[in-house]
This record gives structure tokens, C-alpha cells and sequence, in this order.
């Protein structure tokens, strides 16, 4: 508490832009000091079992609200954030982010990404079953009414396999007619 209290001063004091550009240097390089005097303590308590200040800490923000770039180390208070080069600082994009390696992408794949856990919840083995079971009851159905259609003057084998001419020049004038219609949009 005694190092926040001496950062709210000196932040109090560095509000004041009648200050010289030097003075207002120094005050917030002071505040940036505490405020690493400040990280080792937080970093202390944590290893004594303590709570962990550092998760729940602000974030030092630019004027529109956004998260100012780079600032994970040294900060900018009150008339230091308008000084020449710093206010740069606030102005520019942040840079994007690094390309993932290969590897990186890689290391988080693992069977559940090829779906071979995807039984293990309990919803997909009902629903193929189901559709198991219908899809034999199909079958059996289209069986049955086969059977009891009446049979038809029986063929040889070869006389089944081997078209004669006629059927040949049949199917083709059929598969023709039809490339016709459908090119022309005829039922």
C-alpha cells in the first residue's frame, strides 16, 4: 500500500504540464521504478500463497480506448504521454501478430481432431443404429415384394449378359431422346 501511495503522488504531481520536460522525465521514470518495485512484491505474495494482484491490474489504454502497443514494460503518466516521441507512441498500429511454425499448428492436433472420439459422447452410436435397423428393414421389405413378384420367362446366363444388336441401338436411341429433352427443357 505505501508503494501505491507514493505512485498516486508522484502520477498527481506528473498531471501538472507546467513542468519541464526534463522533470516530468524523471517523474515517470520514479513511477516506472515503483511500479516494478510494486511487480516484485505482487510476485512475492503469489509465492507466499497469497492472492495474485498481477492478473487483475489495469491496462494502460490510449485516448480512444484502445490497449497502447509495446507497453508491457515501461508506461506513460499524465504530461509524459505528450511528450515528443511518446505521443508517436500511442498514434501507431500495433504489430500484427506472429505467424504460427508448422509445429505450432501441429501440437494441439490429436485423435479428436480426426473425429475418433466422436462416439465417446453417447449421441452417434443411438443414431446409427436407427438408421442401421431401417435401412435393414428396407432391404428385407424390397426382398420380400421381389419374391413375391411372378416370375417371367427365364433366360440363360450368357443370353443375359451379351445385348444383342437390337437392344444396343434401343438403348442408344432411348439415352439419345433424352440428352434431346433435356437440352430443349421437354418433359
Amino acid at each position: 500500500m505505501q508503494i501505491i501511495r507514493e505512485i498516486a503522488k508522484k502520477v498527481a504531481q506528473i498531471q501538472n504540464a507546467g513542468l519541464g520536460e526534463f522533470r516530468i522525465r524523471d517523474l515517470n521514470d520514479e513511477i516506472n521504478k515503483l511500479l516494478r518495485e510494486k511487480r516484485h512484491w505482487e510476485v512475492q505474495i503469489k509465492e507466499l500463497g497469497g492472492p495474485d494482484y498481477s492478473r487483475v491490474g489495469p491496462r494502460m489504454l490510449d485516448h480512444e480506448g484502445r490497449e497502447v502497443p509495446g507497453n508491457r514494460g515501461y508506461k506513460y503518466f499524465g504530461a509524459a504521454k505528450e511528450l515528443p516521441g511518446v505521443r508517436e507512441l500511442f498514434e501507431q498500429e500495433p504489430p500484427p501478430p506472429p505467424r504460427k511454425t508448422r509445429a505450432e499448428l501441429m501440437k494441439d492436433i490429436d485423435a479428436d481432431y480426426y473425429g475418433y472420439m466422436d462416439d465417446d459422447d453417447g449421441i452417434l452410436i443411438p443414431l446409427e443404429q436407427k438408421a442401421e435397423q431401417e435401412a435393414r428393414e428396407k432391404c428385407i421389405n424390397e426382398w420380400v415384394a421381389h419374391e413375391k413378384e411372378p416370375e417371367v420367362e427365364i433366360e440363360t446366363t450368357a443370353q443375359k449378359l451379351i445385348p444383342s444388336q437390337q437392344d444396343i441401338q434401343e438403348a442408344l436411341l432411348v439415352r439419345k431422346k433424352k440428352e434431346l429433352l433435356e437440352k430443349y427443357g421437354l418433359d
